[in-house]
C-alpha cells in the first residue's frame, strides 16, 4: 500500500495512467487500484510487487511520490477471518 501526497488537486488522463502502467511493468509491479482523498491531494494505491524497492523505483520513473509503503501480508475481513497474502 502506497500513500501520495500531492502538492496540488490530481488530474489523471487515461494517458497517464498507460504510461504509470508501462514503467510498471518494466518494473514487475502491477497497479491494482487507488482511493483519492476528497481534497484530491492524496491517494492510497494498492500494488502487487516483488519489493518496496520495485515500487520507488517505478514511482521516480513516473514521477510520481511514494511517501509512504507498507507491506501488507493478509487481508482481515469483517467476519474475523485473515486471508494470507
Amino acid at each position: 500500500m502506497i500513500e501520495r501526497r500531492y502538492a496540488d488537486d490530481l488530474e489523471l488522463t487515461a494517458d497517464d495512467a498507460d504510461g504509470v502502467n508501462r514503467i510498471n511493468s518494466d518494473e514487475s509491479v502491477q497497479w491494482l487500484y487507488s482511493f483519492l482523498s476528497a481534497d484530491k491531494r492524496k491517494t492510497y494505491c494498492l500494488y502487487e510487487a516483488p519489493s518496496a524497492e520495485a515500487i520507488r523505483r517505478a514511482a521516480a520513473r513516473a514521477g510520481l511520490p511514494a511517501d509512504v509503503i507498507v507491506e501488507m501480508t493478509g487481508t482481515l475481513r469483517p467476519d474475523g477471518s485473515l486471508t494470507p497474502m
